[in-house]
C-alpha cells in the first residue's frame, strides 16, 4: 500500500510513518502542500492522510486543487477540529473519512482498510487453489501457511492488481506505482512478471495483450 502524509506536526507525520512503514507500506510525507505538489506521482497512492489546520493551502484548499488537477484518491482528514461544520466540509470536498487527534493508529490503520478493501473484514485473499495473499502484511501465502519469498516490488504489485481484482490495470499504472520515481519501461515490468511466475506452483496473473494485467477474482465454490 501506497499512503502520503500531509501534516506540519513533526511528530504526528513521523510517527505515521514509522508506524505505517513497520507495516512494510511505501510511505511518502510532506509538512506543507507545497512540497506535495512537486511530488509527479499523485495518482499512483492509494490514501491520503491531510491534516487540515496547515500553514499556506490547509487540507480543504489541497484536497480541492488535486480534484481539479484530475487527481482521485481517496483522503482521510485528520484534525484537531471538532466543529461538526469542519466535518461537514470535508465531505462536501469529497474525503472519504474524518478522525480526530488524538488518535490511535490501529484505529487510523482500520478506517484505511475499510476504505481499500471490498471487505474490511477479509485481509487475507484467496488468489487460486494454491495461495492467497494477506492484504496488511503483504504475504503471499501458501496451502500450508508458508510464505513464499517476495521481493518489495513483487508485493506491491501483486496488492495492486487485488486492488483492481477482476480489471485490468494498465501497464503504464502498474510501473508508475511498482518502481514510483525511477524510470523503468515495459521490458522491466515484463521480466518482473516472468520472476514472480517462476515461483509459483500455478500462475494466478492474467497477462491480457497490449492493454495490462490482472487477477481475477477466485470462485472457491468449483
Amino acid at each position: 500500500m501506497k499512503i502520503l502524509i500531509l501534516e506540519d506536526d513533526d511528530f504526528i507525520r513521523d510517527e505515521v510513518k514509522i508506524y505505517f512503514e513497520m507495516k512494510q507500506h511505501s510511505v511518502a510525507s510532506y509538512s506543507n502542500a507545497d512540497e506535495l505538489f512537486e511530488d509527479n506521482n499523485l495518482n499512483s497512492y492509494d490514501i491520503f492522510l491531510f491534516d487540515i489546520n496547515m500553514p499556506g493551502l490547509n487540507g480543504f484548499e489541497t484536497l480541492k486543487e488535486l480534484k481539479e488537477l484530475g487527481v482521485n484518491v481517496p483522503t482521510i482528514f485528520i484534525t484537531s477540529m471538532s466543529d461538526v461544520d469542519y466535518v461537514k466540509e470535508a465531505y462536501k470536498l469529497g474525503c472519504s473519512d474524518y478522525i480526530r487527534k488524538p488518535f490511535y493508529f490501529e484505529e487510523l490503520e482500520l478506517r484505511i482498510k475499510k476504505l481499500l478493501l471490498d471487505d474490511s473484514s477479509s485481509e487475507q485473499i484467496k488468489l487460486n487453489s494454491h495461495y492467497s495473499f494477506n492484504m496488511q502484511t503483504l504475504e503471499l501465502l501458501d496451502n500450508n501457511g508458508n510464505e513464499v519469498e517476495l521481493n518489495k516490488n513483487e508485493k506491491k504489485l501483486i496488492f495492486l492488481l487485488i486492488k483492481h481484482i477482476s480489471h485490468t490495470v494498465d501497464y503504464d499504472k502498474i510501473m508508475e506505482y511498482v518502481w514510483e520515481d525511477k524510470v523503468v519501461n515495459s521490458n522491466t515490468l515484463r521480466t518482473q512478471i516472468k520472476k514472480l511466475r517462476s515461483k509459483l506452483k500455478e500462475n494466478f496473473i492474467v497477462n491480457i495483450r497490449g492493454l495490462g494485467y490482472k487477477i481475477n477474482r477466485y470462485d472457491q465454490s468449483k
